[in-house]
């Protein structure tokens, strides 16, 4: 896009929000230049900035800018000046302060009283027609200009301060109508930009792809019980909507949590943050820890039933859960593990990670500069949130059924996540709900593949449990099937296109820590007295001894591949390298013996082959655990040759079709019949 064009598309869409949402947008500039100077809650400055410099004449906004300085020096309470301002308001018997004020009713004096939070008074009689005005100020309290006034006397049971008049300074109210009628003058790209530049981004400076993660992370926000996870490079604003953008989201930092903390204190009888906020964003993943040896279990209940039990009882919640943290190289992750590694090690379990709704590919996401940041006119953040809580009553997910219906891959934890994202997309873009076949079309297929990024990592972690990644769905009117992908699947492969040298093989195995991956050995053969020598295994005795069981049945039947070799007149170096770091494996006897014979004859095994199989030190075959995981391992590897132990033939009709078919596949019955086939011989 040009400088010209982007200016056009800035121009139309503030004469827009002017248009229709005045007095309920600022220019984010304004809020950046103010906010430097004043510690106060960013929804209260948006509220006054959209108030007194909702224009685009230079000199109102001036004299605005001006008039919001004033009422923030003068009337702003710092918690540190407290007693100077109720010094005054007792001193000119009237003060007006900007304040968070909650109000309780007092049953015994049958009154309301409000507290005010930085100037730490409570027993403040509020007039009850302002408690009818403003009902928030019993749920949770709202910032406001308060007109106090001080009356003492002799003997009274009350505080001497009184609430004259209170003007909030936050959404008392929302007109979702008012709302919903302004949405209609937008087309459904200038909505998608107006609601980035009200969490501060600039539209016109992104990628399209960048544009909807942008929208997603909105998705918890409008959603109930929505669980969502982003890991990505530091430094692209993974965090800022969470702790910034609304007052009805909390970011846990620090990594350390406890059940009572973050569900119900039991001592108390209090519930935590998932029963007070909309959002609880986790800051941080690799660091997260809970002191409670069932916290893990408790969070995974949650997450599937939005209810969790403590005590005798169940209690419901409806909180969203958000997972943010760093990953720095994805390529490298998906030759070597999966894309939730960053998470602690009590949480990476395949029961848990299935919760997940969605997974957004931070790394998609730019890193934050300056022209990322938008200097335009977009919603003050409050009436933002409160649009967002609004829309948390409502329930699009019944969309998709009006013009398509799901693939056979997804199963009721993917049609669920599948549905709660179409809905909060849908929610976000289309609030009056006026969609369209090809918006809902856009929305599912995003939803598709945030889903489907979650089961990749699920198949790498649970193995053929969760092979059925294909999601798709099905155009009622056409019957056409369409599957949806995830882009970084794609790649460089672990087993290159090109012959390896002799001696040099790939096969998989069971490592140490339990997981199936993927091993290269190589090998180096050099004049000497059959001594061989063993590099790449650690401290692992089974593994090593696995290997040597291989190569005490080479030396001894070296003449069987052919006559004329003696294994006794060389010495040896195996190298075992470990692609997906899951430790030595102690399956790799058949495969040692495979690589000496290629070393030893000096002939490459054909390209792209995995060995797999083991055996015995008198010969005998020992057939692939988890064949079906392993040729999953194999073929995500990139491998297109088999070669096959006789005796796990009856294995075979555990693997799906379509993942057998991916290769050419040869059958041994032996070890000489193995190493003869490797090496292409017969």
């Amino acid at each position: 896009m040009t400088s010209d064009s982007q200016d056009l598309v800035q121009s139309d869409l503030d004469v827009l929000l002017n248009a229709h949402f005045a007095g309920k947008i600022v220019r984010k500039d304004l809020t950046k230049l103010v906010k430097e100077g004043a510690n106060v809650p960013v929804f209260v400055l948006e509220y006054l900035l959209g108030n007194y410099c909702a224009s685009q004449d230079p000199e109102i906004i001036e004299e605005g800018l001006q008039t919001v300085k004033r009422v923030l020096a003068e009337n702003f309470v710092r918690p540190d000046e407290a007693e100077k301002i109720k010094s005054l308001i007792r001193e000119r018997g009237t003060y007006k302060v900007i304040d968070k004020v909650t109000v309780e009713l007092n049953e015994k004096r049958d009154v309301y009283e409000a507290h005010l939070l930085s100037l730490g008074i409570k027993g403040v009689v509020v007039p009850t027609s302002t408690v009818k005005e403003y009902e928030k100020l019993l749920v949770g309290g709202i910032w406001a200009l308060v007109t106090l006034e001080y009356f003492f006397e002799e003997g009274q049971k009350g505080s001497p301060f009184i609430v004259r008049l209170l003007k909030p300074i936050q959404m008392p109210n929302m007109d979702m109508d008012d709302l919903r009628d302004g949405r209609r003058k937008f087309t459904a790209v200038q909505w998608h930009d107006a609601l980035l530049r009200s969490s501060g981004m600039e539209p016109t400076n992104l990628e399209e792809r960048a544009k909807w993660h942008l929208l997603a992370r909105m998705i918890p926000f409008v959603e109930n019980n929505y669980n969502v996870c982003e890991l990505g490079p530091r430094g692209t604003g993974k965090s800022h909507i969470y702790k910034e953008v609304s007052p009805n989201s909390i970011l846990v930092s620090g990594g350390q949590t406890t059940v009572a903390n973050l569900f119900y204190n039991l001592a108390r009888r209090q519930i935590g943050l998932v029963g007070v906020w909309d959002v609880v964003a986790f800051d941080e993943v690799a660091g997260i820890h809970f002191k409670d040896h069932d916290g893990v279990q408790i969070m995974k209940d949650y997450m599937a039933s939005g209810s969790f039990v403590r005590g005798r009882g169940s209690i419901n919640a409806s909180a969203s859960m958000v997972f943010v943290g760093n990953i720095d190289n994805v390529k490298a992750l998906l030759k070597t593990s999966h894309l939730l590694s960053p998470f602690p090690d009590a949480m990476i379990d395949a029961a848990f990670f299935d919760r997940f709704h969605a997974y957004i590919p931070g790394w998609e996401i730019p890193k934050m500069r300056p022209e990322f940041f938008t200097n335009q006119y977009g919603f003050i953040v409050d009436y933002l949130a409160e649009f967002f809580r609004e829309m948390r009553k409502e329930n699009f997910g019944d969309a998709i059924s009006k013009y398509f219906r799901l693939g056979g891959d997804l199963n009721q934890r993917d049609t669920i996540a599948v549905k709660h994202t179409v809905s909060g997309l849908l929610k976000l873009l289309y609030p009056h709900e006026e969609y369209d076949k090809e918006a809902v079309r856009e929305c599912l297929e995003y939803a598709l593949e945030a889903r489907r990024r979650v089961k990749e990592q699920l198949k790498r972690i649970g193995g053929m449990e969760f092979y059925d990644v294909h999601l798709s769905y099905i155009d009622l009117e056409t019957n056409e099937e369409r599957i949806v992908r995830v882009l970084e699947q794609g790649g460089d492969s672990l087993i290159p296109d090109d012959p390896l040298n002799p001696g040099s093989l790939f096969t998989v195995g069971r490592g140490s820590g339990g997981q199936l991956g993927l091993y290269r050995l190589e090998t180096q053969v050099t004049p000497g007295n059959g001594q061989l020598k063993l590099s790449g295994l650690g401290s692992s005795a089974s593994a090593k001894e696995s290997v040597k069981v291989g190569f005490d049945y080479f030396r001894a039947n070296a003449s069987q591949i052919q006559a004329s070799l003696k294994a006794a007149d060389h010495d040896y170096h195996l190298h075992v390298v470990e692609s997906h770091n899951t430790g030595p494996s102690n399956t790799v006897t058949l495969a040692a013996y495979v690589a000496l014979c290629s070393a030893l004859v000096g002939k490459a095994l054909e390209s792209q082959m995995v060995v797999l199989g083991s055996m015995s030190l008198g010969g005998s075959i020992i057939p692939v655990e988890s064949l079906a995981e392993s040729l999953q391992v194999a073929a995500e590897a990139g491998a297109k040759r088999l070669l096959l132990p006789m005796a796990s033939v009856g294995d075979i009709p555990t693997i799906p079709g379509e993942l057998f078919a991916k290769f050419q596949t040869s059958f041994y019955a032996d070890p000489r019949d193995a190493a003869f086939k490797a090496l292409g011989v017969q």
